[in-house]
């Protein structure tokens, strides 16, 4: 008998925890709960509560630790199986950020219900839009990436409001969550202003989320002519010269940030306390791997760019990208230099050399690095490009992913098992929901 009760008590713990929280906090739950402006806009800061919690630690934790630019040392078997490219169905930290990112999906699932078929007075048409298309914008990062690291997912657009709502719910394909990714975020370019706000969601921000799309989609063309309208918006985005000045001296919301995470002394980011060192009060669980602290102290390949690494009293490197005593680092989710590359790929795929080597000098030239030269093949270049991201988002959450969508992970991470390209369906889920089929290849 007990063993029986034990296990319905597995199942609706797992069920509680399935996809998306019922009443999130901050959030809205329910009907007529937006009701004017104030209300619209507590709901949107809901959301982007639930974006910065995901964001914070567990989504790029998968990024930096399944990539090589970064070691453990710590001594969580869960999170070796990251550095390892062997990650269990078990494993808390995909559990923790499926449901993060699913919570976020939530909360932006009300805000569009709500404010789709709100008929009343109390909020203003240029406001309605305003929310309703960051909430569209919101969802649509957040299924790029879900599909990023599962493949195909379910596809819930609908509010939860009590457990058990989307019971049943088969994965989607990765192109139809592709489809919905696009189709979100060219709702959200139709609604918002073409404003500059690098804390927002606004048009250009879409704009930058679209250049990254078709990145991964292939789509050159339109990666290049995306990238290209906030390169050329030189009015209010550059490229800061040297590297370091994007993030030194406790500065936010620099001419080179597109879209990052506010965060505060009050509302801290938790991600400095897994860079720093012991002695600056943290735990240096994550740490530069040797062949990224090689690279970030030859001055051939580092340049201002070694300034993202630093010694301890036991002369340990630790990543210094995220420093601040507060707490108040921002998450950097979308740079001018990102762009940049990516129209430099596009370039490189479209056969314009000359052109693709031009934005790489760019961002080369800010981090005091040589100029690259013309004369080279689009293998050559494509190498350079990838090289260059390494480095510029050495500690953004790209590197695992680029190797992925590239189809070099397998060659330069030594990975043996193809299947292990995409991380399996938190056990939990599968559990919960006998409808949810686990990624091919893994155990349960």
């Amino acid at each position: 008998m007990k063993k029986y009760l034990f296990l319905s008590y597995i199942i609706l713990f797992a069920s509680c925890s399935s996809f998306l929280e019922v009443e999130p906090k901050t959030s809205i739950s329910g009907e007529g709960v937006i009701h004017d402006e104030t209300s619209a806009n507590a709901a949107i800061n809901g959301v982007y509560d639930a974006l910065r919690s995901y964001y914070s630690v567990d989504y790029q934790s998968i990024a930096y630790l399944s990539g090589d630019n970064v070691q453990w040392t710590g001594s969580q078997s869960q999170v070796q199986e990251f550095i390892n490219n062997r990650v269990n169905p078990e494993n808390a930290t995909i559990a923790s950020t499926w449901n993060g990112i699913y919570r976020t999906i939530n909360r932006t699932n009300n805000v569009i219900a709500a404010l789709v078929g709100y008929g009343g007075d109390g909020i203003a048409p240029a406001v309605r839009d305003n929310v309703l298309g960051q909430a569209y914008a919101i969802r649509g990062l957040a299924y790029f990436d879900l599909v990023r690291v599962w493949g195909g997912v379910p596809l819930i657009t609908e509010p939860t409001t009590q457990v058990g709502d989307n019971m049943g719910v088969a994965r989607s394909t990765a192109e139809e969550v592709y489809r919905q990714v696009i189709n979100d975020l060219n709702r959200a370019e139709e609604l918002l202003p073409a404003t500059t706000d690098r804390f927002v969601f606004t048009k250009k921000t879409v704009w930058a989320l679209k250049a990254r799309y078709h990145l991964y989609r292939k789509s050159w063309d339109e990666a290049r002519t995306y990238a290209q309208l906030l390169i050329d918006d030189r009015a209010n985005y550059e490229l800061l010269a040297p590297y370091y000045s994007f993030f030194k001296n406790n500065v936010t919301g620099t001419r080179e940030s597109v879209f990052e995470l506010f965060y505060s002394a009050n509302e801290p980011n938790p991600h400095r306390a897994q860079w720093q060192p012991q002695t600056n009060g943290g735990t240096r669980q994550w740490a530069p791997s040797d062949e990224l602290v090689a690279l970030l102290t030859n001055p051939e390949t580092a340049g201002a760019r070694s300034q993202l690494i630093a010694r301890d009293n036991q002369n340990r490197w630790y990543g210094d990208l995220y420093y601040r005593s507060t707490g108040a680092d921002p998450t950097y989710v979308i740079r001018l230099a990102e762009l940049y590359l990516i129209r430099a790929e596009a370039y490189a795929e479209l056969g314009t050399y000359n052109l693709a080597v031009d934005d790489l000098n760019k961002v080369r030239e800010r981090a005091l690095l040589a100029n690259k030269p013309y004369h080279a093949g689009k293998a050559d270049i494509l190498l350079w490009i990838e090289n260059e991201r390494r480095l510029e988002f050495a500690f953004e959450a790209h590197r695992w992913f680029d190797l992925v969508r590239t189809g070099r992970a397998q060659q330069v991470l030594g990975i043996t098992e193809a299947f292990r390209l995409l991380l399996p369906i938190p056990y939990s889920q599968i559990l919960a929901d006998p409808a949810l089929k686990q990624n091919p290849d893994y155990s349960s």
